[in-house]
């Protein structure tokens, strides 16, 4: 009880601290501009910081141990591309995303779309993705908010949610962006540095990882074998889909409009990849040690993957250092919804009617949308079954299959036609909801454990390329002056 006392206590300080974040931008967030990509305002330490949080998240901190506990070193395949995503995303797309942004006065991904494609049609239908995407992703941390208030309040996991949900809904619709960027650099830099910490309890937990090595082979081999508990094209898919799926992710996309100095975007792949590799320390230590602690009889079987986090920071880990932890993840969590409810707020502003309007109009309208997105991803946390990673590779499946092929390779090659983007985003969409639904309701299974994200993603690169090439007469008409020159910049 002590225990649980100072990790409240310390949980009272975080979030004591995030609202003071919240109340300040709420002051500043007076226009849309501010609301949607924080006025333009951001350095790179912010951007770099915030882009690392908000990726990793509720996500990682908590369905990415559960997975490693549940799957073994097939799950690191999720985490693998780290090393080389922040310089993919730099050299493909954040240079040309925030010149754009600043040429046609940008303030969504899918207006990316439509200015690259001359195409109504292209960026609704990317509105539409982010839409469907971004509720599997509110999901995704609305549970693990839910986990963690369980883990100290001891709350029934759908009170949890709901509580996690209201908490949230409390600054996404008064600060927008501005108070989800601030959030995100300040747990960031808290995460990053707890992560190390942790690292070093995950060791003192089971002397060292040659003993927890052993502890988990004398109980489950496979565990440590290459792929895992799974299969070599599940490894390999999920590589495939986290590696080129950063390039259509709408929650880190979006914050390049954001850049104040796009000089400093050298920057970028060095303090994103230095602030993720040491983040996910936690992601995988905490998943190592729990699968030893078990293996060893020190702990009882998990009832869910998704206790990992909770289970190993209660039993293990210094108190204080708990408490930090899981406010940490909470903010997080918090941070990383607020930005999926501005996206999906701006999709529905100002995506589908593709109107301006009158922008305290639109700012009302915008907060109106966070509710009733809050509420469906609560709804969705509660009633699917599904784990905390699932669902998070879920949302960034439909993200890299709807949006990779007519972002990341529309703004790179002439040759990519308004046809080909809009075949792609169909395709994308279409074989994700589908595929995802059949797995889920025990309809289908894939072969060889292969996931949903990495089918639709494939299939609808190849589905741009072709469409592309049958309608390449159509490719100079589609691409305007100042388009091609941002592009060649």
């Amino acid at each position: 009880m002590t225990g649980r006392s100072t990790v409240v206590v310390i949980g009272l300080l975080y979030f004591a601290a995030c609202i003071g974040i919240a109340v300040w931008a709420a002051r500043r967030t007076r226009t849309t501009t501010d609301f949607f990509v924080a006025g333009r305002g951001v350095g790179i330490w912010t951007l770099a910081i915030a882009s690392m949080a908000s990726t990793l998240s509720g996500f990682a901190f908590i369905g990415g141990p559960g997975l490693v506990y549940q799957r073994g070193l097939g799950a690191v395949y999720i985490v693998l591309p780290a090393a080389i995503t922040g310089a993919l995303a730099a050299w493909v797309l954040a240079r040309r995303m925030r010149l754009l942004g600043e040429v046609r006065g940008l303030l969504t991904v899918p207006e990316a779309i439509g200015a690259r494609y001359r195409s109504v049609t292209a960026r609704r239908l990317a509105a539409i993705a982010i839409l469907v995407a971004s509720v599997g992703y509110i999901a995704a941390n609305f549970l693990a908010l839910g986990l963690i208030l369980n883990a100290i309040f001891g709350l029934d996991l759908s009170v949890a949610v709901w509580v996690g949900a209201l908490v949230v809904l409390g600054y996404s619709a008064t600060g927008g962006m501005i108070a989800g960027m601030y959030t995100d650099l300040f747990q960031g830099a808290i995460m990053a540095a707890a992560s190390v910490f942790v690292f070093v309890a995950v060791l003192q937990s089971g002397d060292g990882v040659a003993q927890m090595s052993r502890d988990i082979l004398a109980n489950d081999p496979g565990w440590f074998g290459p792929w895992g508990s799974g299969t070599q094209l599940a490894a390999l898919s999920l590589y495939f889909v986290f590696s080129l799926g950063t390039l259509g992710q709408p929650h880190v996309l979006h914050k390049f409009y954001m850049l104040r100095d796009p000089r400093q975007l050298r920057w970028y792949p060095l303090l994103m990849t230095a602030a993720m590799l040491l983040t996910l320390l936690l992601f995988v230590g905490v998943g190592l040690a729990v699968k030893a602690r078990v293996a060893a009889g020190d702990l009882a079987p998990l009832a869910a993957a998704d206790e990992a986090t909770p289970v190993f920071l209660l039993n293990y880990a210094p108190t204080v250092l708990a408490g930090l932890v899981f406010s940490g993840v909470a903010a997080a969590v918090m941070s990383t919804v607020n930005g999926f409810l501005s996206l999906a707020a701006a999709a529905v502003v100002r995506d589908l009617p593709i109107s301006r309007g009158d922008d305290a109009r639109q700012l009302r309208l915008a907060r109106m949308v966070t509710v009733v997105m809050a509420i469906g991803g609560a709804l969705l946390a509660i009633g699917s079954g599904t784990v905390v990673a699932l669902l998070g590779v879920f949302g960034f499946g439909l993200f890299a299959a709807t949006l990779v092929p007519s972002l990341a390779l529309g703004l790179i090659w002439p040759g990519a036609t308004r046809a080909g983007a809009i075949a792609s985003i169909i395709t994308g969409l279409v074989v994700s909801i589908v595929l995802e639904t059949l797995v889920w309701a025990g309809a289908a299974t894939l072969p060889a454990g292969v996931n949903a994200a990495g089918i639709a993603l494939l299939g609808s690169m190849l589905v741009f390329l072709a469409v592309s090439w049958l309608t390449r007469h159509q490719a100079e008409r589609d691409l305007d002056p100042d388009v091609r020159l941002v592009m060649e910049s």
